[in-house]
């Protein structure tokens, strides 16, 4: 698992070299695309007006995921699942 101390997002391992990240839904990523998404999500936490060394930064990172610097400090922002816990047990209505 990759976790930061600057965001709640998180990474998580689902077998070989097959990563989830929190703040792209639906998506497997490789380690080395976890890591990027991770930095990305990182460095948008510590600063809301990034340098421009920073920006270019999320920009390069962000190419290895498919997306724009903007569309990945987006998602950040905007995307708040929390896979740290289990999923709640399903429960079924009456019938």
């Amino acid at each position: 698992m990759m976790t930061s101390d600057a965001t709640a997002h998180i990474a998580r391992c689902v077998g070989g070299d097959l990563w989830v990240v929190s703040w792209l839904p639906g998506r497997t990523l490789t380690g080395a695309q976890a890591l990027a998404a991770m930095t990305i999500a990182s460095t948008t936490a510590h600063h809301t007006d990034s340098a421009e060394s920073e920006w270019n930064r999320i920009e390069a990172l962000s190419r290895e995921l498919g997306l724009t610097g903007r569309e990945a400090v987006y998602l950040v922002n905007i995307e708040n699942h929390e896979l740290r816990r289990t999923a709640p047990p399903h429960v079924r209505s009456g019938e």
